[in-house]
């Protein structure tokens, strides 16, 4: 399902981050849970780009339906939203879809003490859940250990600290700053990264560790040493869950992967394109400008769904395969030609 929300309102959060508020509309409105995203829609010279975007909104709380975008190096979309975007204009999104939220909770929540893991603008999910959690009572504690460069770059630097303010008894933030010194008088604010050491430290902190419910957000690495030192301390898998934005794909499994020409089949046209190794069907489809259905690039959404009607391909970076795949259909997003007569058909 397809939207055209406007731009409500601009919020300065750091300086290269902003928020875009989006009006909630009267009839078709928008609904989702606390920790999904939302996929946004531009047309930038003559290609179609669609991008995932947590909500850092939350439903039944905030009036508008909000999303946080930080300012990257090459970000062809978030450079695009901060420099040109303005209240007033519309924008095109795709329904909410996205499962890194509280219904992962096991029964009895609130005995639960809920720990938020997250660093730079991998905080916008978490505080979607925080505040639905901290508002609706969900959780007996919930603590957010947040990393940054400093204070200027917290992102809801001020919303954390009124709803600390709030919640007092339920609810506190360890901030950990690479580029500042620190003060030993605050021991929930901590020079340096999140690393194993730290970790536990936090954790230290917790009366209940058994009871604790883990969502991580952030880069690759953070997610997979704080998922370590709660392996490592006896947290289960089953109470760890992260949000994944990016796919880590092992060189390895491009051994024998080469250049090879795909025909796509799409809107009942055959396009045949050149997937360059190292590159996905679904990236060089885009570059070859065709309008295909994608978001999360992850292998999570099943927007890119597409049936392989000949040749071989070979998918990397998910795992397991979602239940949901035919054995002849597979995710463009992950997808890898391996012979050179491979054909696509993507019916919508």
């Amino acid at each position: 399902m397809f939207y055209s929300l406007k731009v409500e309102q601009l919020i300065k959060e750091t300086d290269d981050t902003i928020t875009v508020c989006f009006k909630q509309p009267a009839l078709k409105k928008v609904k989702y849970v606390a920790g999904q995203y939302i996929t946004v829609i531009f047309r930038i010279n003559g290609r179609r780009y669609a991008r995932p975007y947590s909500f850092s909104s939350s439903p039944g709380i905030d009036s508008t339906i909000n999303i946080t975008i930080k300012r990257v190096q090459g970000g062809v979309v978030s450079n695009h939203i901060l420099d040109t975007i303005k209240a007033g204009d519309i924008v095109e999104v795709i329904e909410p879809m996205g499962d890194f939220t509280l219904d992962k909770v096991p029964v009895n929540k609130t005995d639960k003490h809920l720990v938020f893991w997250g660093s730079g603008s991998g905080i916008t999910p978490l505080i979607s859940i925080i505040k639905f959690a901290l508002v609706n009572n969900v959780a007996k504690h919930i603590t957010l250990v947040y990393g940054n460069r400093n204070s200027e770059t917290t992102i809801f630097s001020d919303q954390l600290t009124n709803l600390q303010q709030k919640f007092a008894s339920v609810f506190n933030v360890w901030h950990f700053f690479t580029r500042s010194v620190i003060s030993p008088n605050n021991p929930f604010v901590i020079e340096g990264r999140i690393n194993p050491k730290k970790v536990i430290e936090v954790m230290s902190y917790e009366t209940d560790m058994a009871n604790t419910i883990h969502f991580i957000c952030g880069p690759v690495g953070l997610k997979n040493s704080v998922k370590n030192v709660l392996n490592s301390i006896g947290i289960p898998d089953g109470h760890i869950f992260s949000e994944d934005f990016e796919v880590t794909r092992d060189p390895k499994d491009f051994e024998g992967i080469n250049t090879q020409p795909v025909l796509i089949n799409f809107n009942k046209q055959k396009t045949l394109i050149e997937v360059t190794k190292g590159k996905s069907i679904l990236e060089s489809g885009l570059d070859a400008l065709l309008d295909l259905s994608y978001s999360c690039q992850t292998g999570s959404c099943l927007l890119c769904k597409a049936k392989v009607a000949s040749g071989e391909i070979k998918m990397i970076g998910i795992d397991p395969i979602p239940q949901e795949l035919n054995a002849d259909e597979c995710l463009l997003c992950c997808s890898f030609p391996l012979t050179d007569n491979v054909e696509i058909l993507i019916e919508n």
